[in-house]
């Protein structure tokens, strides 16, 4: 089963329940990684989505827990071996953890950055494509 690290932007867009790529997170066959930190980003992040989701608080938090417990959380310890390489190869210095963490996971990407497809190491898909490949049965 393909693994798919989750980038900010996708966790944020999976927190709507009625967004494309929540019906994706709920529907395609895929163990779903991310870096640890994401959770802080997400609370950081929290007022912009409970807008965009339309969700009161209380769902929005009954929802945090269950996107959560579909994804395996990394430390950055667990790929701080692929920090340096990830950093030659990604100009964002957001994206850096991400993309380490593919690394060393063998693992594709979920991101709607069109950036991040510049480089040769790591498939990235967005939303799109994974939609696609969903509806043709490819993952």
């Amino acid at each position: 089963m393909q693994q798919l690290v989750l980038d900010n932007n996708s966790l944020f867009s999976i927190m709507n329940p009625k967004s494309t790529s929540a019906y994706l997170f709920a529907s395609i066959r895929a163990n779903f990684i991310a870096p640890e930190f994401i959770k802080l980003e997400l609370e950081e992040h929290k007022e912009e989505c409970l807008i965009k989701s339309k969700l009161s608080e209380h769902e929005f938090e009954i929802r945090q827990k269950d996107v959560e417990e579909s994804i395996k959380f990394f430390e950055s310890v667990e790929y701080e071996d692929f920090l340096e390489k990830a950093e030659e190869l990604i100009q964002d210095p957001d994206d850096i953890d991400f993309f380490a963490l593919a690394l060393s996971t063998n693992s594709t990407i979920w991101s709607n950055d069109p950036h991040l497809k510049e480089q040769p190491l790591v498939k990235v898909y967005d939303t799109r494509e994974l939609l696609s490949m969903f509806l043709n049965n490819k993952i």
